[in-house]
């Protein structure tokens, strides 16, 4: 699952989603000013009220807000504890936020508020939009929410390696402590750790504790195993990224003039237009039926591109899945044992595979997602993920195997440099390239992939200018794509 900046101004707080990618840019043609003063009046006390509710962690206090303080509109678009939900969600995931300036556009947005906010657990600034449904009560009828870049202000001070870590490990401290983050995380130079942390538990039954070798979910992450292994069989010339994906997959799968007009590349670089089989049929269906590829034909059956192959960028689980049958097609090898014996054994990940989850592996972390509306808070994800991952996700890792995975890159030791090149450029604008995510940051050039679904949240960041690796796994719901995002902030003031 691939985490996008967005921008929602719906009619309810169903609208309100965080989101963990870098800061969206202004658009050339878009200037604003940032005012750092609250709008006098009705209005500004309008404001107030909905940062007060933000930070105030009260149900009643929320349902006052929704009963007095928001349109007709607004409040039916969702049951009430929907509401509540969102709002003790959006607490949690930021710690609160303060208000730093309202931002004016010009040309003008009409109907629109956009209110600066800072976080209290990362610092980050969102930009908190609010549609009022009239200019006398100012009734909130519209709230959205999305990632934005801060008001200008001095650069921050230059650090040095060791302050660097220090404030890594002094925030991921604090975060532990808050109950914010549980998982693990490791910040390498190269070959040479800096730092690894663990905290909160991999069992809430049984309060079993996190630990370094705890294996995590990956989620999507496992995508780049499967691109990987990729292009090494097209290095090897047995396959080729120009090959019509017809040539190894068969009408078992998706009918000829489907597999016709789709190649290889159009799987790696999310183009072919084919979506996700995380559908209805998955959704309707018994988890233990899907442990090899093969299982997975029924969810395939009548999926259609939803555009020209090539046209543009659309993330697609089913691409993903299907370089896996190729990867069976071509080698003649289950695609389990063929990651093994390529990547995982070879590098010593003795931690990382595609794990069964109705057999008991050892430190295995369960998944935790929120659930304001039950007297135990967390709700498990165990019955709601795969029985088993595969080439599109859902394996299991370590951070200390994800630093292998990223030495051996980096050196070389998995695919060539000129093949790493191609892998690692975005294809489309998509800030994608072949089954990595490529990003430009203020640190630099960044590779790698996240992974998220209800109670995991993964990233593992490699830092291609100065060498630094940055790998979170969490077993929380977006409990490791933001911090990894703040530590990769702070990497970048080194000097």
């Amino acid at each position: 699952m691939k985490t996008k900046a967005s921008l929602l101004c719906g009619l309810a707080l169903c609208a309100l989603v965080l989101s963990y990618a870098p800061a969206q840019q202004p658009s050339p043609t878009t200037n604003y000013q940032d005012l750092a003063v609250m709008p006098e009046g009705a209005q500004g006390a309008r404001i107030r009220s909905v940062l007060e509710v933000i930070n105030s962690g009260d149900q009643d206090r929320i349902r006052r807000f929704l009963d007095q303080e928001c349109s007709n509109d607004f409040r039916g678009a969702m049951p009430v504890e929907d509401h509540i939900s969102t709002l003790l969600g959006f607490l949690r995931d930021t710690g609160g936020v303060e208000f730093t300036a309202i931002r004016s556009f010009t040309p003008e947005r009409p109907g629109l508020t956009v209110v600066i906010i800072k976080d209290r657990n990362m610092g980050s600034f969102w930009g908190l939009v609010l549609r009022f449904a009239d200019t006398t009560e100012f009734l909130v009828s519209g709230l959205g929410i999305s990632s934005v870049r801060g008001p200008a202000g001095p650069a921050e001070a230059a650090l040095t390696e060791k302050e660097a870590v220090d404030e890594i490990r002094a925030l991921t401290s604090g975060l532990i402590a808050k109950g914010w983050f549980s998982g693990t995380l490791l910040v390498a130079k190269g070959p040479l750790v800096l730092l690894t942390m663990a905290g909160g538990e991999a069992s809430k039954s049984f309060h079993a504790g996190n630990n370094l070798d705890t294996k995590f979910n990956l989620g999507s992450m496992n995508k780049m195993f499967t691109a990987i292994a990729v292009a090494r069989l097209i290095e090897l010339g047995k396959l080729s990224f120009d090959d019509p994906i017809g040539k190894w997959v068969d009408e078992t799968w998706l009918p000829r003039d489907v597999t016709g007009v789709i190649t290889v590349r159009h799987l790696m670089t999310h183009t072919s237009g084919l979506g996700s089989y995380f559908n209805e049929t998955f959704n309707l269906s018994s988890r233990a039926l899907y442990r090899k590829l093969d299982d997975y034909k029924p969810l395939l059956r009548n999926e259609k591109p939803a555009f020209a192959p090539g046209e543009r960028f659309q993330y697609s689980n089913t691409g993903m899945l299907l370089l896996g049958v190729i990867i069976e097609k071509v080698t003649g090898e289950d695609y389990f044992d063929h990651v093994r014996k390529t990547i995982s054994t070879p590098l010593g990940m003795m931690n990382t595979d595609c794990y069964e989850m109705d057999y008991p592996v050892e430190n295995l972390a369960v998944g935790y997602s929120p659930d304001w509306k039950s007297p135990y808070r967390w709700q498990s994800n165990l019955y709601k993920h795969v029985i088993k991952g595969g080439p599109a996700g859902g394996g299991f890792s370590t951070v200390k195997d994800l630093h292998k995975f990223a030495q051996a890159l980096l050196l070389g030791k998995l695919v060539s440099k000129p093949m790493l090149e191609t892998l690692w450029t975005d294809f489309k604008g998509g800030s994608y390239g072949y089954g990595f995510t490529v990003v430009q940051g203020p640190g630099g050039k960044v590779v790698g992939h996240s992974g998220g679904f209800p109670g995991l949240n993964s990233e593992l960041d490699i830092y291609v200018d100065s060498g630094y690796i940055v790998a979170v796994l969490s077993n929380y719901d977006n409990g490791a794509s933001p911090l990894a995002a703040r530590i990769g902030r702070t990497l970048a003031r080194i000097k």
